[in-house]
């Protein structure tokens, strides 16, 4: 069996070319390999220590820089380059954009191999930070140490931590003391959370050991002004519980859901769990262009309320509705699409395989009073039977949003099959809707290419694509 070589190289003044997959930085090394870098900027000129060594590349760290790069900009948060979130923060912008849509359209050249149109310039959020709309953040009794605090004189009796996930540490927790992605109350709810549960001598929870007591926090913001927060046990201590989520409600009145969970299975997801309410209501409202959408603690929901607007904005757009046409909506979630464009329809029909998401769907339809609107729970690749078809009509429009690894090969054989005079394709990866639109391109030409910001400071890229049935097919 071979070995990978981890053997650790140094390469001095060597420039950085590029930002690739990942958030990851690019150059080249003398011996011509590619170095994928986490810590850098294009145009960075930097020392590289190498982490791994592989046939055709290196992954490494800039350990001292020669020079910096004019795209750099000083990062706003104090946890940046240790919390694995938000890895653009040093760089501007603007910056960020380009290289969002570099990736974009390099990944539809070089893997899809298709002719395009021309690709619009990128849609940038209006708000750099502040914009999500939910965060969850973790309890810890051994909280993640920096070199310098290990290093230090100092004792360090606080080992409490709620924040972050260190990155590839499933077990180290960053104790947050202000993140920059959720707007007021989030942050002072946290950390009056992490004071109160310490006076009340509370014990925060060890993953190693499968013991204590907090376990996460939830805490959900909506454009309404709703504000939810979900806090997760390990076991139940009906005296601390109650004392804990009263002093919660007491302090931050504007909270209209507190909820809680006690969960004592070895992993932290609730979606088997019984949430269950402390106070408030079971859930918060989102509204957009009048539609209101009801989100429970379970329930998927763009968390960019603002970018998620614009994004559905261009979905009914390209789609080219005029009150005539039937509308797929695959992998509708929670059938916020769907509901978006229904009132430029004849009629929508979402599906889904997640019962859930399509009980949440069917109570949002009809809390909005749309009635041209159908849900189904179903296996997309198999759910495009004859007698569904039969039922629905052949569609004039398909919308498709799938998740990250993008539309199994035998939803692609259906789309080919049913043969819709559009699709419109929703994308949070381009790569694999690269290799998606590559098998629908003998049936359909790419019109109309739109990249869209979702998570500034991120290498994150939504892209929505619009394909329109060849004349010769």
């Amino acid at each position: 069996m071979s070995r990978r070589k981890n053997t650790r190289k140094i390469f001095e003044n060597i420039p950085v070319l590029d930002a690739g997959a990942k958030g990851k930085a690019i150059a080249k090394a003398p011996d011509g390999r590619v170095i994928f870098i986490d810590n850098a900027v294009p145009g960075d000129i930097a020392t590289i220590q190498t982490t791994k060594q592989r046939k055709a590349y290196y992954e490494g760290s800039a350990i001292s820089f020669a020079s910096f790069s004019d795209k750099r900009v000083p990062p706003q948060c104090e946890h940046f380059g240790v919390c694995g979130g938000c890895k653009w923060q040093h760089m501007g912008y603007e910056h960020q954009l380009f290289f969002k849509q570099n990736e974009v359209e390099n990944n539809l050249r070089r893997i899809g191999k298709i002719e395009l149109p021309p690709i619009q310039p990128i849609l940038g959020a209006p708000e750099q930070y502040f914009y999500r709309n939910k965060m969850e953040f973790s309890f810890s009794d051994s909280k993640w140490l920096t070199l310098e605090q290990i290093q230090s004189d100092e004792l360090i009796t606080d080992r409490n931590a709620l924040g972050f996930h260190i990155p590839g540490m499933w077990d180290k927790i960053l104790d947050l003391k202000k993140c920059h992605l959720q707007r007021d109350p989030s942050n002072a709810i946290r950390d009056f959370l992490k004071a109160k549960a310490e006076a009340l001598e509370l014990s925060f929870f060890n993953t190693r050991k499968q013991e204590g007591f907090l376990r996460t926090l939830m805490i959900r913001t909506s454009s309404t002004g709703d504000v939810m927060v979900l806090l997760q046990f390990f076991h139940e201590d009906v005296k601390n519980r109650i004392l804990l989520l009263d002093a919660i409600a007491s302090q931050f009145p504007e909270i209209t859901s507190l909820l809680y969970v006690i969960n004592a299975k070895g992993n932290d997801t609730i979606y088997d769990q019984e949430v269950l309410c402390h106070f408030g209501k079971d859930h918060i409202f989102e509204e957009m262009e009048g539609l209101r959408f009801k989100i429970n603690a379970k329930s998927f929901y763009q968390t960019n309320s603002e970018q998620a607007y614009e994004l559905y904005k261009l979905t009914r757009d390209f789609a080219g509705l005029t009150g005539n046409e039937v509308v797929f909506d695959l992998y509708t979630g929670t059938g916020t699409i769907a509901q978006f464009v229904a009132k430029n329809a004849k009629k929508v029909v979402g599906i889904e395989a997640v019962p859930e998401a399509i009980d949440a769907a069917k109570e949002n339809a009809l809390l909005n009073g749309i009635d041209n609107v159908a849900f189904y729970v179903g296996d997309m690749k198999k759910v495009f039977n004859e007698s569904f078809i039969v039922q629905h009509g052949l569609p004039d429009v398909i919308i498709t949003d799938p998740p990250r690894d993008g539309m199994h090969a035998d939803v692609v054989t259906q789309l080919l099959a049913i043969a819709a005079p559009k699709i419109v394709y929703v994308s949070c990866n381009s790569a694999t809707q690269a290799r998606d639109l590559a098998l629908l391109d003998a049936m359909y030409k790419v019109t109309k290419v739109q990249p869209v910001d979702m998570f500034p400071q991120t290498h994150h890229v939504e892209n929505v694509v619009l394909l329109e049935k060849r004349n010769n097919t």
